[in-house]
């Protein structure tokens, strides 16, 4: 055998070599779909290929309509969904994800493309591309790095207000094209204005906003029929409407026009070096809005399957999809909350799904191009009005209000930041209200004196339990948060505070160190501080319950000697009081 197929052989003596094994491994981790590939089940595909086509008839007038509403032509919406489907088939790690352009990521977008385009729909094209290249590099450069869990510092009152004020925002920024108007303001107040004033002057093309109207009301209704495709019911009878009664020609309803006919082409986004910090800062947005949302849907959807999904190679796959789109005529792609569990209902078993899906559009483009050549712009903004609605998120923050009212008074500032100041900066301000909130958890920890309680094992809080028992001499000091720079100042007046309140004379504080988990230069320097203070008025400093990670992290600093060494660390609180009371010759029964 081995002489008539040496081919066979030598790709089998390739398979044993020691090194071939690892070489995979490293390339399945990087590439998932391989991995899912080699462990493909026949008895997949055909569910695969079902919620493909289920998913392209939902894929095409939602690309469209991102794109729109970002600014951009809607080819590149198709462009962008086709290319961002394969490449996170072979880069992302969920296997029913479904990537393209998103209703959440339309105004953060728009609010680049618009100012710096000046209405040059090649500029526009070029500008989004940009911010996709961007947005891509920042993802891969995070994932590789291994800070996937970046978004986790957002919380979820802050996640839902700047959401909410995105939410409001694509809902306003859609309303002129239902009503058949243009309208340049900037802002979703502004713009809210202009039109109210364009509607009271006769600016409104009614015929239009019967034909969105009338498509939003079709989504709404088919929407509660999951087995139909409402959406593409809704938009097709708007599209055969117009093309039937010639109302693009005669009512003036505006329409799509004929898309160009091909697969998108590799073009290096050209932009001018002014444009680039408002591009940076732009794609930096889109990479955080577009992260949070696949973040929190992979975690959703590997929780339902009984899979786990690594946040790390979440965002690379994310961030090729972005890459590969801006390279190919498209634009910031993320997750779909609505397309996904579309894919899900019809059956998706793996990426290939996605795969089908993105082939059925490139189909469309190359054999159908005028297919959609009537499609009324009135029934895009209505598409994305309804992906709007289901943006806003009221239930669990009326929860939040009711169980953290500061909390959800923060979600409110995150909402209004957006609404009035804009999508990226409001974005901006819901980051530094994050970085506020986190530093102030950190900055102003719970403390508490420990003392001995009857009938209850250990050592406790005297706020929580009034009559508790104190040692005489010894203050125990719990600090709950880890010791930084933000924080070792406050940490000294407190252990100050409690030896001033202590009734009797201080011999000893004991520091219960377990829930410091961490410790910087800054905060070793005022313990080894405080300590010498301490020692000069006659008082020891011990601690207890201290991670080894830290006392390495002191060792490291070199303080652990000018501490007092491992004669003034104890293994537990109780063990920290039998040494005092062995030490001072206290008679005190615990």
């Amino acid at each position: 055998m081995d002489g008539i197929f040496p081919q066979f052989r030598s790709d089998a003596e390739r398979v044993r070599k020691p090194g071939f094994p690892n070489t995979m491994k490293r390339w399945t981790h990087w590439l998932p779909g391989l991995q899912t590939l080699r462990h493909y089940r026949t008895t997949w595909l055909k569910h695969d290929l079902t919620a493909g086509l289920v998913l392209a008839a939902m894929l095409v007038p939602v690309g469209i309509a991102y794109a729109v509403a970002s600014g951009v032509p809607g080819i590149h919406g198709l462009y962008a969904t086709v290319v961002a489907l394969l490449v996170y088939a072979l880069f992302g790690p969920s296997r029913i994800l479904v990537l393209g352009p998103d209703s959440s990521l339309a105004p953060v977008i728009l609010a680049v493309v618009l100012p710096l385009s000046g209405g040059d729909a090649a500029r526009a094209v070029a500008i989004a591309g940009m911010l996709a290249v961007v947005a891509g590099l920042l993802c891969i450069l995070i994932g590789v790095l291994r800070l996937g869990f970046v978004t986790e510092l957002l919380s979820k009152p802050i996640r839902y207000g700047y959401m909410n004020g995105i939410a409001l925002t694509v809902l306003i920024e859609q309303l002129p094209a239902l009503f058949g108007l243009s309208i340049d303001g900037h802002g979703p107040l502004r713009g809210l204005v202009q039109l109210s004033r364009a509607v009271a002057d006769g600016q409104a093309n009614w015929t239009a906003f019967a034909v969105g109207a009338g498509t939003l009301a079709a989504i709404a209704l088919l929407k509660r029929f999951t087995r139909l495709p409402g959406l593409l019911i809704a938009v097709a009878g708007a599209t055969v409407a117009v093309g039937v009664l010639g109302l693009d020609a005669h009512a003036g309803v505006a329409v799509l026009g004929p898309l160009p006919h091909g697969l998108p082409s590799f073009a290096l986004p050209r932009v001018d070096v002014d444009d680039l910090r408002a591009i940076l800062v732009g794609g930096a947005a889109a990479a955080l809005v577009a992260f949070a949302d696949t973040s929190v849907l992979s975690r959703t959807y590997a929780a339902k399957t009984g899979s786990a999904v690594d946040p790390n190679q979440e965002m690379i796959g994310l961030g090729a999809a972005n890459l590969c789109a801006g390279l190919f005529q498209g634009f910031p792609v993320s997750s779909s909350s609505s397309r996904t569990p579309v894919a899900e209902t019809a059956g998706a078993r793996t990426q290939l799904t996605g795969v089908v899906g993105a082939l059925a559009v490139a189909l469309l483009l190359v054999l159908a191009p005028g297919l959609l050549r009537h499609l009324p712009h009135g029934a895009l903004a209505a598409v994305v009005i309804v992906s709007a609605l289901g943006l806003f998120e009221w239930r669990d923050l009326w929860r939040i209000f009711r169980i953290q009212r500061w909390e959800f008074w923060l979600s409110m500032a995150c909402f209004a930041g957006v609404a009035v100041l804009g999508v990226i900066e409001g974005i901006g301000l819901a980051v530094l209200i994050a970085v506020a909130e986190f530093l102030w958890d950190g900055w102003r920890p719970y403390h508490a004196v420990l003392g001995r309680v009857d009938g209850i094992r250990g050592y406790h809080d005297i706020r929580r339990y009034p009559n508790a028992r104190l040692v005489p001499g010894l203050v125990l000091f719990r600090w709950d948060a880890p010791l930084f720079f933000a924080n070792a100042e406050l940490f000294r007046q407190r252990v100050l505070e409690a030896i001033a309140q202590s009734p009797t004379p201080v011999r000893r504080v004991v520091v219960a160190a377990e829930p410091v988990t961490s410790i910087d230069v800054t905060s070793a320097d005022v313990l080894v501080e405080l300590a010498e203070a301490l020692r000069e008025s006659g008082i020891e400093l011990h601690f207890a319950e201290m991670k080894d990670p830290v006392k390495d992290k002191l060792k490291r600093f070199e303080l652990f000697g000018r501490l007092g060494g491992e004669a003034v660390f104890h293994p537990t609180v109780g063990a920290a009081v039998d040494a005092y009371l062995q030490d001072h010759a206290v008679d005190w029964q615990p």
